[in-house]
């Protein structure tokens, strides 16, 4: 067994103030009564909510609180996510910091949720890191996961537990706590969500284990939930099988050149047919005007007569 425990924090997290005192004081009672944890993760956007103008800089002052509990509690530490403010963009940024309050890698969200979390720009690479001795991480941030190249790039790259902070307060939790538990079944991964309350989601935390099976699921109130993962298992399983049976990734490695769908520049005429990438309105503005260009149409004569004088 090579065991190593996270505790995800799933706290009420405000669109109106800094959460940080909170996180940092959340962090402590952690700490306190689970000396034994050796990571600690937080929820999207927790840092300073929901809202793009409370952007920070990074690196900056958030950083540099959550590097100084790291360090007093000799904690690796995933502080979730916060707004970053860089060159006239905005990025949802996570930052990893290791036992010794070091900055070990920083992650852009990939996938923003358009069109919703407007003005928001996708980073442009994916991330993993190491532990060592223990396993190499993955990270991606609620959205993220919903395209499942994103889960599948990281465990291509070496993941064997994905760190995934979310922020859903929508009434499509259950549908992404079913693809948590599909992640983590056809990547052979631990899957490890967090999400936040109030203004920073509805809870419901979950963590899965690489036959997808649930290891445990927060419910709607504000938890502290240490596990112990067993890394051996996702190794067993990429070896063996989930349960044994399907091998999915020596699957997709075998046929892995087989997706010609992802070849750069070829034409895609469906996904092209759908339409912009927009909110949805009560009646589509180019329906509207179909449905006069109809009103106002003549009847057909499917005869052809045309009557007297024609």
């Amino acid at each position: 067994m090579n065991p190593f425990a996270i505790a995800g924090i799933q706290m009420k997290v405000s669109a109106v103030a800094s959460n940080v005192e909170m996180m940092k004081l959340k962090l402590d009672i952690t700490m306190s009564l689970y000396p034994w944890v050796d990571m600690v993760v937080f929820s999207e956007l927790c840092g300073y909510g929901p809202l793009t103008h409370n952007a920070q800089e990074i690196p900056g002052e958030f950083e540099k609180e959550m590097q100084a509990m790291a360090k007093k509690h000799k904690v690796w530490l995933l502080p979730g996510s916060i707004f970053e403010k860089s060159e006239g963009k905005i990025y949802n940024t996570a930052t990893v910091i290791n036992p010794q309050g070091e900055i070990v890698t920083r992650y852009r969200k990939v996938f923003p949720f358009y069109p919703y979390e407007v003005g928001v720009t996708p980073g442009s690479g994916f991330c993993v890191f190491d532990v060592p001795g223990v396993a190499k991480f993955g990270l991606s941030i609620c959205y993220d996961m919903w395209f499942p190249e994103t889960v599948r790039t990281l465990a291509v790259m070496g993941a064997e537990v994905i760190l995934h902070p979310t922020m859903t307060g929508t009434i499509d939790r259950d549908i992404e706590l079913s693809i948590v538990r599909a992640m983590a079944a056809v990547n052979q991964c631990y899957f490890f969500d967090v999400n936040g309350l109030e203004s920073g989601g509805n809870g419901r935390s979950l963590v899965c284990g690489p036959d997808g099976r649930v290891i445990y699921q927060a419910e709607g109130n504000e938890e502290i939930f240490p596990l112990e993962l067993n890394i051996n298992r996702v190794r067993r399983s990429r070896e063996l099988g989930v349960l044994r049976l399907g091998q999915p990734l020596k699957s997709f490695r075998d046929h892995i050149g087989d997706f010609h769908i992802y070849q750069k520049g070829i034409d895609l005429p469906y996904l092209n047919s759908l339409g912009p990438l927009i909110k949805p309105t009560k009646l589509d503005s180019l329906a509207k005007l179909k449905m006069k260009e109809h009103e106002y149409e003549p009847p057909q004569n499917p005869t052809g007569y045309k009557g007297f004088g024609g």
